[in-house]
């Protein structure tokens, strides 16, 4: 189900603000935040507002999570235009138009066999959520086997015990590590057995139908 916001009234141009959204149309949602957050347009910071509105308004109001989402569409419309007016030589006036837009940004969710794809591609090249916890871990390895052997150093003891210490520090990062995955496992699990409930529940409601 798409989800849309809009902002009325922007003070930019139109044209202006069709180049900006010209960039994210048809990414998800994570890519079209880096594209604005390092494009140099003035309307990507007024663009990117809109989008992170959008995003909570599909997470608030459609219960959607906002990593599976895209922007599936984005225009801007011509705002009422307001005139002005510069004295010139003679006694003339030029006009000077001051253009405004409504811009509105629609976010919409992957369907089940893009999540899939993504998902295979993201383990391929390793993006995904297995990925990082790998690297959650080699990070606390490198900072426990660190602060071990600075410890062991400081306190004079042997090279034998600071072997020690680092390995000791290291099981302990990872058993936090293990647990931690053990703890997201279940999580999903639960996330899985709910849904499969709700389908039950209603393939009931319709067979009594």
């Amino acid at each position: 189900m798409p989800t849309r916001a809009t902002l009325r009234h922007s003070g930019i141009a139109p044209t202006k603000v069709r180049q900006v959204l010209g960039l994210i149309r048809g990414l998800d949602v994570v890519e079209a935040r880096e594209v604005l957050r390092f494009c140099e347009r003035g309307a990507a910071f007024e663009v990117g507002k809109l989008l992170d509105s959008a995003v909570a308004n599909a997470e608030q109001n459609d219960h959607l999570p906002p990593d599976e989402l895209y922007v599936s569409s984005a225009w801007a419309d011509e705002a009422p235009i307001g005139k002005r007016y510069r004295p010139r030589a003679r006694g003339r006036g030029t006009r000077i138009r001051k253009r405004s837009s409504h811009v509105t940004i629609v976010v919409e969710r992957y369907s089940d066999e893009r999540l899939r794809d993504r998902a295979a591609r993201e383990a391929a090249s390793g993006t995904g959520a297995a990925a990082e916890r790998r690297r959650r871990l080699t990070r606390r390895r490198r900072v426990a086997a660190s602060t071990a052997t600075e410890e062991a150093h400081d306190h004079g003891d042997e090279q034998d015990e600071v072997a020690e210490d680092v390995t000791e520090a290291v099981d302990e990062a990872e058993a936090e590590e293990t647990l931690e995955g053990t703890e997201e496992t279940e999580a999903e699990a639960t996330d899985d057995a709910e849904a499969s409930d709700e389908e039950v529940d209603d393939s009931d409601d319709e067979e009594s139908e």
